[in-house]
């Protein structure tokens, strides 16, 4: 298939490109690969993610893009102490510990959102 071997990068929107920097910065602690204009590269764990300024920043309702780490817990508390607030959501099958979702059988997972309301999601996708 011509498709299977091919990346794929996120594109997340942002209503205020210079507050998305400064929180992708202070408080996930990312720095931009690179930069175009109305647009900021990052890479991070081999793949790519862009943020890019539109009116329509925050608008999707849904996650919009996952991190992968090896454990969401410590992730979690090291967020929190930089002042980030996790949501919580009523889902079926999941168990919660404070902000970390136990997903049967997926590990465990944490939502949040960007300085542009984007919903972002943690998660370790070990089986449990």
């Amino acid at each position: 298939m011509l498709l299977e071997e091919c990346r794929v990068t996120a594109n997340i929107p942002a209503a205020d490109l210079s507050r998305a920097r400064k929180f992708y910065a202070e408080t996930l602690g990312l720095e931009p690969a690179g930069e175009s204009p109305g647009g900021l590269l990052y890479r991070t764990g081999g793949t790519d993610f862009n943020v890019y300024e539109t009116e329509y920043a925050g608008k999707a309702g849904h996650t919009i893009a996952q991190l992968h780490v090896d454990d969401v817990r410590p992730v979690v508390d090291e967020l929190r102490n930089r002042g980030l607030t996790f949501e919580h959501y009523d889902l079926p099958g999941v168990t919660w510990d404070g902000d970390v979702a136990g997903l049967e059988g997926m590990g465990h997972a944490a939502w949040f959102k960007d300085s542009e309301d984007n919903i972002l999601c943690l998660d370790d996708a070990r089986t449990e």
